[in-house]
């Protein structure tokens, strides 16, 4: 292990010529003489999701703790709910807790495992907009927790979902499909989708 030692401090203010990076994160002197590592939000490419089963984000760095799933005007040619699934190495399809649903004057709610699911309550004429973030709740044991609120373009229906899974080593790659079982089925055909990284 390495120790890297400044032979000056300059202010988080003046980040020109007092900050550096290391390994993917920013450190810094405060004004209080302490140094601190800063938050790093970087906003991915986004990708039209008009064609294909699946929209793959790779190389996700190793510094992420935490990662906003943006979607805009998404849909696909079926009534498969949408599922963001993560991984390390290679996408993982089972293990997710949680569940997801939508209201408008009432509740309807789905379970699944095999990823974090966005409820899909009327099928092809739907899109949908909003946010998934996703947070590194343990280091340790690679766990990370998803919480989703979205609209639908239906009877103005709000979407919603929650749950959790431990990775076997650190996320590098995160999926979003349509299906109603883990495995890609239904055809994007509207949208973009984008990732924001932060560390």
């Amino acid at each position: 292990m390495s120790i890297l030692v400044l032979t000056s401090d300059t202010l988080i203010g003046t980040p020109a010529t007092g900050n550096i990076e290391y390994n993917g994160q920013f450190f810094g002197t405060d004004s209080n003489a302490s140094r601190a590592q800063m938050q790093r939000i970087t906003l991915g490419t986004a990708q039209n999701s008009t064609s294909g089963t699946a929209i793959t984000f790779s190389s996700i760095p190793a510094w992420v703790k935490r990662i906003t799933v943006m979607f805009s005007g998404v849909s696909t040619n079926g009534s498969g709910n949408y599922q963001i699934q993560i991984g390390s190495g290679s996408v993982t399809t089972s293990g997710y807790l949680g569940s997801t649903g939508y209201f408008t004057s009432g509740t309807v709610a789905s379970a699944a495992t095999t990823g974090f699911l966005i409820y899909n309550p009327s099928g092809a004429a739907v899109v949908a907009h909003g946010t998934t973030t996703l947070t590194l709740l343990n280091s340790a044991t690679n766990t990370w927790v998803a919480t989703s609120i979205m609209a639908s373009s239906h009877a103005a229906q709000m979407l919603f979902g929650a749950g959790s899974i431990s990775l076997a080593g650190t996320l590098d790659q995160l999926r979003i499909i349509g299906s109603a079982t883990g495995s890609p089925a239904d055809t994007f055909d509207a949208g973009s989708i984008n990732l924001l990284l932060e560390g």
